[in-house]
């Protein structure tokens, strides 16, 4: 999706980011880059991990929150700062604040996770716990500010933010001159359009292509208006780009320089965390691995070399949980069935021989023998199985079916 108005007077220039880059050095890491050869096989072309999980804090936030509360004025950080966030944005400013020696309260959802939490309060911030949406929780900061005089540090709407994630993009250019295709993933915007303008005014032959969730994609209708739309209903697992309208600030230069902005299921988010887990063996957040869905998704769209960037690794353990197991589903790696059997002795026992044979591992099995469809003599075995993949999951139903058993999903 590609929609460009001319934007006359661009909040955020190359030198802005410049300046951010040098303001930076000794605070925010140069993180690495790392290769992806299963991604490369699939592109037809070299694609790297920018791997912002590995930075300070845990994700990109720390570069913009330095630079905004760096720039503020001595009466300014004399009052402190707030911020509201569920997570990254509330340890950038966090640790932001303490690196510069300013005072800072950070609200957060009452559901925030716990790991978040205390880290956001170990790098020295004040914690409030309030609403149970980060939309409350914002409302919550910006009434705080007006009452406290607190400076308010918005995670994307600012010029100074912008132009400190958008140092991300001068690193990718250094790291990988031969970039011909940078994937991102977007909430706000903020990090997009610091990227956009860093590597467009240097090379303005790099595409630069935006990945939301499509339960929560604020860009395309917005796009489509020409300008920023609220959308209701956000649902997804990916709460670092979980934004229900973009920001003011960055919407102009996502709009003028963003060359795409595509969209990716919760499966293709689960799938591909997990492939970071296990290909790569990085811990990424489901927004930090929204890119590597994209180049899943539709691999052979992209023009390489490709930078994935990786945006943030902060993931509650419970989560990272539930979304592994999500995205070995998605990728074939468990398998649910029902199979009718005569209800007598060793029954049972001939059918786990056959899914021995066929090298199915039996995760769960439970027993049917009330339902009105099954006849006196009948039992249904419901099965949930670890297998090797899709074509496993094939060749163990078609063993199965081959042993005379009705299989049914």
């Amino acid at each position: 999706m590609n929609f460009r108005t001319p934007h006359p007077f661009p909040p955020v220039i190359l030198d802005d980011v410049r300046g951010a880059q040098k303001m930076l050095s000794g605070v925010a890491r140069m993180t690495v880059m790392e290769g992806s050869r299963h991604l490369s096989e699939l592109v037809g072309a070299p694609v790297h991990f920018k791997c912002e999980n590995l930075q300070r804090t845990g994700s990109f936030k720390l570069r913009g929150a330095y630079v905004r509360i760096a720039g503020l004025s001595p009466v300014e950080r004399a009052a402190g700062v707030v911020a509201a966030s569920a997570g990254n944005h509330a340890q950038g400013v966090a640790l932001a604040s303490a690196l510069l020696g300013v005072r800072a309260t950070v609200f957060m959802p009452v559901g925030a996770p716990l790991p978040k939490v205390a880290a956001t309060r170990e790098y020295g911030a004040q914690v409030r716990l309030h609403g149970q949406v980060v939309d409350e929780t914002l409302a919550a900061a910006q009434e705080y500010a007006q009452e406290t005089g607190a400076v308010f540090i918005h995670p994307f709407d600012h010029p100074d933010i912008i132009a400190g994630q958008g140092t991300v993009g001068l690193e990718i250019l250094e790291q990988c001159p031969e970039v011909r295709t940078i994937v991102v993933g977007i909430g706000g915007g903020g990090l997009a359009a610091g990227i956009a303008v860093a590597v467009k005014a240097v090379r303005p032959d790099v595409r630069i292509v935006g990945v939301q969730a499509a339960g929560a994609a604020c860009y395309p209708p917005s796009l489509a208006a020409g300008h920023p739309v609220v959308i209701d209903g956000l649902h997804t697992m990916a709460d670092g780009i979980k934004v229900g309208r973009p920001g003011d600030v960055p919407f102009g230069l996502v709009q003028e320089l963003v060359d795409e902005v595509r969209t990716v299921s919760e499966a293709e988010l689960s799938s591909a965390l997990l492939l970071c887990l296990e290909r790569a063996k990085l811990v990424v957040e489901p927004a930090g691995a929204s890119p590597v869905a994209a180049l899943l998704s539709d691999p052979r769209s992209f023009r390489g070399p490709v930078v994935a960037l990786l945006s943030g690794g902060n993931v509650d353990p419970l989560l990272m949980q539930r979304i592994l197991t999500h995205g070995m589903a998605s990728a074939g790696r468990y398998l649910s069935l029902r199979v009718r059997l005569t209800d007598r002795p060793g029954a049972l026992a001939a059918l786990l021989a056959s899914l021995s044979v066929a090298d199915a591992n039996i995760l769960d099995i439970g027993h049917v023998r009330t339902d009105p469809r099954l006849g006196l003599t009948e039992v249904e075995v419901e099965l949930h199985l670890e297998t090797k993949g899709p074509v496993h999951c094939e060749d163990v139903t078609a063993a199965l079916r081959q042993a005379g058993y009705e299989v049914t999903a």
